[in-house]
């Protein structure tokens, strides 16, 4: 018993705790090396659809702006005024926050306050140090002309992907490569920095740069309608570090936790191996019939205590049902005996007799013939009877020991045939009926439901002191279902069935094996002074 536990103990530490500790800091080394690399393409996936959202973000503005200057010159060509045109269209002021001005026959109609003396044609202006862009649209003579900064255009485009405590550095610019919106630390030479020559070109992407702070990754996309680019820049590890700060102290983590492998490796083995091992030798002596065995404490955790206790549990329920399987083997074998008496005695004393008298009335009507005796019709008449009579008793004997008639005329004949001959012997009144539409079962499935009915049948007649007995055959699509009901003494209906032998119920034993047989379930309620009823369910 030592040594197979010391011999578990090693092959637990070289072939589960040593392959795991070495698997995991393999784990964790390829998985930073891996970690690192799949960061390094999300962040430049990242940026890279940020900046094209934002380049879409910002064509889809400078379209709106444009349609509402549209809708603009068409509303003041038919409005009363020009001034009343523009207070209807105030609710665009916030997009244009240069002003808007209505122009019809190359003169100023119409101006909002906020507008300056600027030039008319669309162009991009600076004042005061910051970019201003003219657009204007013409419609019913008159042409509406609005200033906007692209700065502000910009910022909100990018206000979401990235935010201002971000470590990027975002730039837009326009095809003179002038800036028109900037944010974060600006490299040095800017207007040479890869990734807006590409833009200006109507390229979009990304690219990695090596700096003297780490790897950027950069991501560009143009703005279609204006030819401008958009580029941002931002160190990719300043996205991941965190994690990786998290994760580079994981391999401490495993010392505590090979200490507690190993204290849990020492428990299992007091707690669980040898009290399992110990549990293994009683569960095989219990194999061999020594029930004793295994009520022996082996120790151990709770688990372990609570599985000796189900194996004692089986030990004696095992050691019941052999003892019921015992009884009601032998009960088989003397029923079998006795069955053979009865037949024996019934063909001796009934049928052998009937022949004896039926030879005797055959040679009186011989020796009639014989003398020309006026009796022999009546002679014959006699021996007819006598044939009759000995036919009926030879088919009830036949039918008792192999019901023909279920072969012939099906289940529900022969049944209806068991609950008839009840009804004429024992004097109970029976009532058969047939719900749902009947069908032929399967030879096998047949002769079970039979040998159960006419063995519940039997019992009603000889030991239920029944009045009335209910025979019930149900078919529906899914079961078949049979039920046998009385208004007998009834009986205390044990709760399994192999109690049903110990009780002494060996017809109902009986009939739960041809149940099983079959794959019907059979139930049984009862109680003293309430009937019994018997339920067989065959899917």
């Amino acid at each position: 018993m030592t040594s197979r536990g010391q011999g578990l103990t090693l092959q637990l530490f070289f072939f589960i705790l040593l392959p795991l500790a070495i698997v995991l800091f393999c784990v964790l080394y390829w998985s930073l090396t891996l970690h690192q690399q799949a960061m390094r393409t999300l962040v430049g996936e990242r940026d890279a659809r940020a900046v094209k959202a934002a380049s879409t973000a910002i064509t889809e503005q400078l379209l709106h702006r444009t349609a509402a200057l549209r809708g603009l010159a068409l509303h003041a060509a038919q409005a009363a005024s020009p001034e009343q045109a523009l207070a209807d269209y105030n609710f665009i002021l916030n997009d244009f926050d240069g002003g808007l001005v209505l122009i019809k026959d190359s003169k100023v109609i119409a101006a909002s306050p906020n507008w300056k003396n600027r030039s008319l044609t669309p162009e991009i202006l600076i004042e005061d140090g910051n970019p201003l862009m003219i657009v204007s649209a013409a419609s019913g003579g008159v042409t509406a002309v609005g200033a906007f900064s692209p700065s502000h255009l910009a910022a909100r485009a990018l206000a979401d992907a990235f935010p201002a405590t971000s470590e990027a550095f975002t730039v837009m610019v326009d095809r003179e490569r002038r800036v028109l919106y900037q944010a974060g630390k600006a490299p040095t030479d800017l207007m040479k920095h890869a990734g807006l020559a590409e833009a200006l070109r109507g390229e979009s992407g990304s690219i990695y740069l090596s700096t003297s702070d780490g790897e950027h990754v950069v991501a560009y996309s143009p703005i279609a309608p204006t030819g401008w680019a958009l580029m941002i820049e931002e160190p990719w590890e300043a996205v991941d570090n965190p994690v990786l700060r998290t994760t580079q102290a994981a391999p401490l983590i495993l010392i505590p936790i090979l200490l507690f492998a190993l204290v849990a490796l020492g428990f299992g083995i007091r707690q669980i191996v040898q009290p399992l091992q110990l549990l293994e030798k009683q569960a095989a002596e219990l194999g061999w019939g020594k029930f004793e065995a295994i009520e022996k404490p082996v120790g151990g955790i709770a688990e372990i205590h609570h599985l000796q206790a189900q194996l004692i549990l089986m030990a004696h329920k095992v050691k019941a049902a052999q003892k019921n399987l015992r009884g009601y083997v032998s009960m088989i074998t003397a029923g079998q005996e006795d069955e053979r008496r009865r037949i024996a005695r019934e063909l001796h004393d009934d049928t052998v007799q009937s022949l004896v008298a039926l030879d005797q009335r055959t040679q009186l009507a011989q020796l009639a013939a014989k003398n020309g005796s006026a009796d022999v019709a009546t002679r014959l008449s006699e021996i007819r009877g006598m044939t009759t009579s000995l036919m009926d008793e030879v088919r009830r004997i036949i039918r008792v020991l192999r019901p023909i008639y279920l072969e012939d005329l099906g289940l529900l004949p022969a049944i209806e045939m068991l609950a008839r001959d009840l009804e004429k012997t024992a004097k109970v009144q029976t009532k058969f009926v047939v719900e749902g539409q009947a069908r032929r079962l399967t030879s096998a499935h047949e002769i079970a439901i039979y040998r159960i009915v006419q063995e519940a049948l039997n019992n009603i007649a000889r030991s239920a002191e029944a009045q009335h007995a209910n025979v019930k055959m149900m078919f529906d699509e899914t079961e078949f279902v049979m039920r046998i009901e009385d208004d007998g003494k009834g009986f205390v209906a044990p709760e399994r069935v192999s109690d049903l032998v110990a009780s002494g119920h060996y017809g109902l034993m009986g009939m739960q094996e041809r149940a099983e047989l079959i794959g019907a379930q059979l139930s049984i309620r009862s109680a003293p002074g309430d009937g019994t009823l018997i339920e067989v369910r065959l899917p």
